[in-house]
């Protein structure tokens, strides 16, 4: 009987050594299977990493990571902390006096005042804040790059009425303010024409940065419900607008950035068409580009998109309300400042373009509306429901918001509106004609009497931007020395450069801009200082691997300093 359980025993014990082996087989097979699959994906992500950068970019990006933790490292060795700190501190003072004034003189309001102020006092005090950062805070002189947009006295005063008849207007109530929304779909409309899609869709944003966002957005949700897309990628010029990078940032999108050609300043087309993947959700071009203003090959780029059935959002924040007049204008041809660069008729660039299906414009750049206007276009209204945010379920009521904001200053519309009855066609026409023949004029200065700088590309339209051709000259300490003669332009770097953004305030003085450069070009020739901001920030930012992360710091401090009262 003994003899039988045992047997019994040992086929039970052999059955159970199967099962659990099995088991442990399933288990360790399970678990090879997941490395693989992590192995494979990692894989798959650095060669499409690797394939859009090109193998030289991909080493140096990783050069540079080492390097930079080695130097972060160093940096916290009690002696250099501490001299880093103390070169960061003084930055931040220095900023902090540029910005904020300072004196027996200047009087602070950091409190309710206990009863309010007459109307008469509160435009006193204005008046006198305008006037405690000196001359130089004035942009009415005119010698600036981009920032102000004035269209004129004229229009000045008609936004002021329009402000003060819709001040309290939200269009986020429909139904209490229908002027509002009447202006707004009118706006819209009218830009959707002006870009060639009269049956497209769009809405109206607080800039550019958010037109971007909402385009960069509607592509990723678009891709998600349309594609099955859960980790996005988008293609992007080095020379497009930083918003970009700005919505990636937001909404966790992987960016892959593509160089430029050096001479004609347009996006490297076999870079783009190698970083496309089964996860590439948009691709961008500009027209024009903020930088340099240079505008890159919209009807390829479309054309890569249509093939692989991806999104194109073209970025004519700048371009806004010139370049679509440029042809009419008399500037369908690019200038010939560079051999090599772009030449012949300024290309195709709006809806006309098959692939394009989102572009940004700016109404309160070249279309002199009032700040904090833009309009995002769509091809269809059916891509614009992917920028859409629906909350049917809250407990205080249905939600519905097409853009980031909820409550949006209807006031702004108004104000872009009637800027636009007014100005109408040939307004912007003439505007277009004028602001474009004064960058031509720079232009051409630069590239027949100042040897010492060439121009970056041939640029169409407002915008020219200069770097130096000769060891002797650093352009950066150009763009000190025309600070110092009340000059605000933007400094540039990769390659470092300077340009100026020509508006209705540069025309008057366009002379005066190319004798001062002229002046500047040979006192940083003969007597360089090296010391300027623009030398010192654009230096740093290039001095090492962890430049960026300093010039970080100091951008930090900047912005610090904006809210200090």
């Amino acid at each position: 009987m003994s003899a039988v359980y045992v047997a019994r025993f040992a086929v039970f014990r052999r059955q159970v050594a199967n099962r659990t082996g099995a088991r442990l087989l399933s288990l360790d097979t399970a678990k090879s299977l997941l490395f693989f699959y992590v192995l494979l994906k990692s894989t798959l992500r650095i060669y499409r990493h690797v394939r859009a950068r090109g193998m030289v970019s991909s080493f140096q990006d990783t050069y540079n990571l080492v390097a930079k933790r080695f130097i972060l490292l160093a940096l916290r060795l009690p002696h250099l902390k501490q001299r880093v700190d103390s070169q960061m501190l003084q930055a931040r003072v220095d900023i902090e006096k540029k910005l904020v004034p300072s004196g027996p003189r200047v009087t602070r309001h950091l409190t309710l005042p206990a009863s309010g102020q007459t109307p008469e006092w509160i435009e006193a005090e204005m008046e006198k804040m305008d006037t405690e950062m000196g001359e130089d805070a004035n942009w009415r002189h005119g010698k600036l790059s981009g920032a102000v947009y004035h269209g004129g006295e004229d229009l000045e005063k008609l936004i002021v009425t329009a402000f003060q008849r819709y001040c309290v207007s939200n269009p986020l109530h429909p139904d209490v303010f229908p002027a509002i929304r009447k202006m707004e779909a009118e706006v819209v409309a009218m830009c959707l024409r002006m870009y060639n899609n009269p049956n497209g869709a769009g809405t109206t944003t607080s800039g550019g940065t958010e037109s971007i966002i909402m385009a960069v957005k509607t592509h990723r949700e678009w891709a998600k419900a349309e594609k099955g897309i859960t980790a996005p990628e988008m293609i992007v010029p080095i020379s497009a607008h930083a918003a970009f990078d700005k919505a990636a940032d937001y909404l966790g999108i992987k960016v892959h950035t593509i160089p430029v050609h050096p001479i004609t300043r347009q996006v490297d087309l076999k870079h783009v068409k190698r970083a496309i993947n089964s996860n590439t959700i948009l691709l961008v071009g500009s027209a024009v580009n903020f930088p340099d203003g240079n505008m890159d090959d919209i009807p390829a780029l479309g054309a890569l998109a249509k093939a692989h059935n991806v999104g194109l959002h073209v970025d004519c924040c700048l371009g806004s309300f010139i370049v679509p007049f440029l042809d009419e204008a008399g500037f369908g041809e690019f200038p010939e400042w560079n051999e090599g660069a772009t030449k012949g008729r300024v290309p195709l660039f709006d809806f006309r373009v098959e692939g394009v299906t989102s572009i940004s414009c700016d109404t309160h750049k070249y279309g002199f509306a009032p700040k904090g206007s833009s309009v995002v276009m769509y091809r269809s209204s059916e891509l614009r429901e992917h920028q859409y945010y629906l909350n049917p379920e809250w407990p205080g009521g249905i939600y519905a918001s097409p853009t980031m904001s909820g409550s949006r200053p209807g006031a702004l519309i108004a104000g872009a509106w009637a800027v636009m009855q007014h100005m109408g066609h040939d307004g912007y026409l003439e505007s277009c004609r004028s602001i474009v023949a004064t960058a031509r004029r720079i232009g051409e200065a630069i590239t027949t009497s100042i040897p010492e700088l060439y121009v970056l590309g041939n640029p169409p339209s407002s915008v020219v931007a200069f770097a130096s051709k000769s060891k002797d000259v650093n352009v950066l300490e150009v763009g000190d020395l025309m600070a110092k003669k009340g000059w605000h332009l933007n400094g540039l770097s990769k390659p470092a450069a300077v340009h100026i953004a020509c508006t209705r305030l540069t025309i008057p003085l366009v002379d005066t801009f190319i004798e001062d450069l002229k002046d500047a070009v040979r006192e940083a020739k003969l007597n360089p200082a090296g010391k300027g901001t623009m030398v010192a920030l654009y230096g740093l930012g290039n001095s090492s691997p962890v430049g960026p992360a300093m010039v970080g710091k100091i951008c930090t401090a900047f912005l610090d300093a904006m809210y200090k009262a």
